[in-house]
């Protein structure tokens, strides 16, 4: 490395309440870096993120995705893993609106053994960006619920706005 100084990567916030609980946005200025749902709320830092366009639109997005009118989420993401943790990230972004898969479906996707469905959950369980890389669509290979960070409540919730706006033709729009 030559004698350049790194500058410190600045970030902004923003709070924002939706039907699961508040939501913790965080921008890198151009892309969302995180997007994860709170236990308590905190005071919302400065503006709260107003003036920092990819998190207002970050907002609007995730408003009409709650409202059952959004299936695809078009924002710059830039969440920090591995390289095999943004590899699922990807192949979770592949998954439908309103399906789910399992761990070792996306381990085979993958072109990995069955078997590698652990390390496909914890990767899962790493994603800092939840809704827009839909990790709620992963579930058990018997079906069942398992794993979420957000807790299984918003799990069964998410997945299940996502049925009733499919079953409605909800959504098809954007």
């Amino acid at each position: 490395m030559s004698g350049a100084k790194m500058l410190p990567m600045t970030s902004a916030v923003m709070i924002m309440e939706s039907p699961a609980g508040h939501l913790l946005l965080e921008s890198d200025g151009t892309a969302i870096i995180r997007m994860t749902f709170m236990q308590e709320p905190g005071e919302p830092p400065g503006d709260n993120g107003e003036s920092v366009p990819v998190l207002v639109e970050a907002r609007r997005q995730l408003g009409e995705y709650f409202a059952g009118k959004r299936q695809r989420f078009d924002l710059p993401l830039a969440g920090v893993g591995t390289a095999f943790q943004r590899r699922v990230w990807a192949e979770l972004q592949k998954i439908p609106f309103g399906e789910t898969v399992s761990y070792g479906d996306i381990a085979r996707r993958l072109g990995m053994a069955p078997g590698a469905s652990r390390a496909v959950g914890l990767a899962n369980g790493a994603n800092p960006i939840a809704i827009a890389v839909p990790c709620h669509r992963v579930i058990g290979a018997n079906g069942k619920l398992i794993g979420y960070a957000g807790g299984l409540q918003r799990k069964q919730y998410l997945l299940g706005l996502e049925s009733t706006a499919a079953e409605t033709g909800q959504g098809s729009f954007l």
